[in-house]
């Protein structure tokens, strides 16, 4: 059994299973959105007192916070007892491109300790990217009316015209991220 769950799977797996959720949650009412979360478990601390914009019954998206928190969950069983001993797979070009900008391709796990440590987030850098980078991604979620797996999932099979206006400025922002920003953090 852990031989099967381990081994990589087709990805048209992935895809039956989305559209399943998707049929499952459209059925019930429901939209899918993780970012959609850390709205609901302000409105759970702060509540109605601190603004009008978490003014709602958070109960009702009760079942969101359960899904996170399976993700989570998933997440660190898959790391601590499915994952692969074998260096991650990736292409040439991409080492090269990794190479060019000063960054070692992963040696063991699947991010680069470059970027990934500690030590990184206390540079200007590290600082720039993740927590500057982190705010302007937490507002542009919340200011588009949801994050990329919910526009690109969700709104997308909904038919929603905005989340496909949203899913092209995700393409065209993390474009220009990553020809433009990056080099110059890197540089």
């Amino acid at each position: 059994m852990i031989e099967t769950i381990s081994n990589p799977w087709h990805w048209g797996v992935s895809g039956v299973m989305i559209v399943l959720v998707m049929f499952l949650l459209l059925i019930a009412g429901r939209a899918f959105g993780v970012s959609s979360s850390f709205k609901v478990v302000c409105s759970m601390i702060a509540g109605r007192k601190s603004a009008s914009y978490f003014d709602f019954d958070w109960k009702d998206f009760s079942w969101l916070l359960l899904f996170v928190m399976g993700t989570i969950i998933g997440g660190y069983i898959a790391g601590e007892f499915l994952a692969s001993p074998e260096p991650v797979q990736i292409s040439q070009a991409t080492i090269n491109d990794l190479t060019a900008l000063g960054i070692a391709a992963p040696s063991e796990g699947l991010l680069p300790k470059e970027l990934f440590s500690f030590e990184y987030l206390m540079t200007v850098q590290g600082f720039i990217l993740f927590v500057l980078g982190g705010f302007a991604i937490g507002f542009g979620t919340r200011w588009a009316g949801g994050c990329t797996s919910g526009h690109a999932i969700t709104g997308l099979s909904n038919l929603q015209l905005p989340s496909l206006v949203a899913v092209i400025g995700f393409f065209i922002g993390g474009l220009f991220t990553t020809h433009l920003i990056y080099p110059l953090l890197f540089a």
